[in-house]
């Protein structure tokens, strides 16, 4: 894998130390929270610019709290896209290439088919003004990689491609992560890599969990050289200094 591909998620409090010392991007993790675009913006946009001080390569999560790009009522839709807005800009600002935005399935609330027809609604009419963005579309609480991949390709953008959370999968899906892989390959552009033992999405490090991450991580690579991948962790050091001693990086 090459390092320039290789992101650190600043849910981590060492990211920027690691990412500066082995010559890894970064993925911008505080306006997960939307109120931080808003009455906490001063304080986090100033801490956010510290972390990327000296880090050439960068890619921002958008918010995801009550957030619902699926949603069947019209007015939440809106919601969604203006807070969408918001994270590209910033994105712009800090010279970002990608936004991360979850899918925002819910399995107590949608039935896959409203899912994947109300998501695809969305991004068809999100995408009619070019965000000049890229938008990857990650899955979270989906137990089935067929509904983000017909969402994709009902929507036909190439703005708008997958991000494969291999920890989220292991947690929540019952398809083996290497089935999910297999079947999106072809519209990744960008993975969460962490770990877990199935039981709960914990972001564990990468030898911590069942996941077979050396496997992965290879054929991932060759499955999909282009894409990037952000190591989410709570803490880095560890997990990339595995990786480089496994000649991932």
């Amino acid at each position: 894998m090459r390092r320039e591909n290789i992101y650190l998620s600043t849910i981590a409090d060492d990211a920027s130390k690691i990412a500066r010392k082995y010559g890894l991007g970064i993925e911008i993790a505080e306006y997960c929270t939307a109120w931080n675009m808003d009455d906490e913006f001063t304080s986090t946009d100033a801490a956010v610019r510290i972390k990327l001080e000296g880090i050439e390569r960068k890619v921002l999560h958008a918010p995801f709290n009550e957030l619902f790009p699926c949603a069947i009522d019209r007015k939440a839709r809106a919601l969604a896209a203006e807070r969408y807005r918001q994270a590209i800009g910033l994105a712009k600002t800090y010279g970002a290439t990608k936004v991360v935005v979850h899918g925002g399935y819910n399995p107590w609330i949608y039935y896959p088919v409203w899912y994947t027809e109300q998501s695809i609604i969305f991004w068809k009419e999100f995408l009619r003004e070019d965000p000049g963005m890229e938008i990857v579309l990650e899955n979270v609480l989906e137990t089935d990689p067929q509904w983000l991949l017909d969402i994709v390709k009902g929507v036909g953008n190439p703005r708008l491609k997958l991000c494969l959370d291999i920890g989220h999968v292991n947690a929540y899906s019952k398809i083996p992560v290497m089935d999910w892989l297999e079947n999106w390959a072809p519209y990744l552009s960008h993975f969460h890599i962490h770990n877990n033992d199935t039981s709960w999405d914990t972001h564990s490090p990468l030898t911590e969990g069942t996941i077979p991450m050396k496997d992965l991580l290879e054929k991932a690579y060759l499955l999909c050289p282009d894409a990037t991948f952000t190591l989410e962790l709570m803490e880095a050091e560890a997990s990339v200094k595995w990786m480089a001693d496994n000649d991932l990086i």
